[in-house]
């Protein structure tokens, strides 16, 4: 685990809290209103950053997010200017975990290689290639390893033993856990569903340490609540984020939502 994902989530508990993890597309919805909105999150309080790269086939993504995507790669923002962008995020703060989410094309159209060599120079601490499966990730590990930096996987509902096995064993960071099966969005859970999901939370701790946190469909401090309720240290949000962000009055509704949120931890 990076010293900073380790150091933060260490302090979390150490004070029995819980981790918000806050998510924006890299560029969205321009360079400048980009940086000041993941300016925003840090100031806000949040516990570490997820920062997508657009991509032009967001499978894992709902419409919010595969909106700001198209929107971003529309006027030409490239995978070199979002490392840049990350750069000026870590000078603004040399603290706070920053993860990525990519696509595997991203990575093998700038080189694997130079890829994992320039994210460590932007000050990058994980990495979670949405569309590469663990049993394709020797690919990556050593480069990753090599620089540093934490590989992340997701772990679902139906993930079988077998392969939550194999994820364990490769996983750095911390696990990202579905919370619920298709892509990310703000539509209402089902304590069924939640239920069920506190198994699968169960079964993740038995075979690690490491923190779960729970992304997709998590879009409100409720959300958030049930979540702790079933044993995730964490959440990650981000179409509520870029809903929000979309808005007139953006600065005020986030900040509003980001102070809901983390009351709930």
């Amino acid at each position: 685990m990076s010293n900073r994902y380790k150091k933060r989530f260490e302090e979390l508990k150490q004070n029995n809290l819980k981790a918000f993890m806050p998510f924006t597309v890299l560029g969205w919805p321009d360079p400048k209103t980009s940086f000041d909105m993941i300016k925003q999150m840090i100031e806000a309080g949040a516990s570490a950053l997820e920062l997508g790269f657009a991509f032009s086939d967001p499978v894992a993504d709902g419409p919010s997010i595969q909106r700001a995507d198209f929107e971003t790669l529309a006027y030409g923002f490239t995978v070199a200017q979002g490392l840049d962008l990350i750069k000026d995020v870590r000078n603004y703060d040399g603290e706070i975990p920053i993860g990525v989410l990519i696509y595997y094309n991203l990575i093998l159209a700038h080189g694997p290689e130079a890829f994992f060599k320039d994210a460590a120079a932007a000050g990058i601490d994980g990495v979670l290639i949405a569309d590469l499966p663990v049993d394709s990730s020797g690919e990556v590990e050593e480069l990753a390893a090599a620089n540093g930096i934490d590989l992340i996987f997701l772990i679902s509902p139906v993930t079988s033993p077998e392969r939550m096995d194999l994820i364990t064993k490769k996983a750095a960071g911390f696990i990202y856990l579905l919370s619920r099966l298709g892509v990310t969005g703000t539509h209402e859970r089902s304590q069924d569903g939640d239920r069920a999901l506190a198994k699968t939370v169960a079964a993740i701790k038995e075979r690690t340490s490491l923190p779960v946190m729970a992304g997709f469909g998590i879009s409100n401090a409720t959300n958030a609540g049930a979540m702790y309720k079933i044993g995730c240290d964490g959440v990650i949000t981000g179409s509520k984020i870029i809903e929000l962000a979309a808005r007139a009055d953006a600065e005020t509704k986030l900040q509003e939502f980001y102070k809901s949120m983390l009351a709930a931890v």
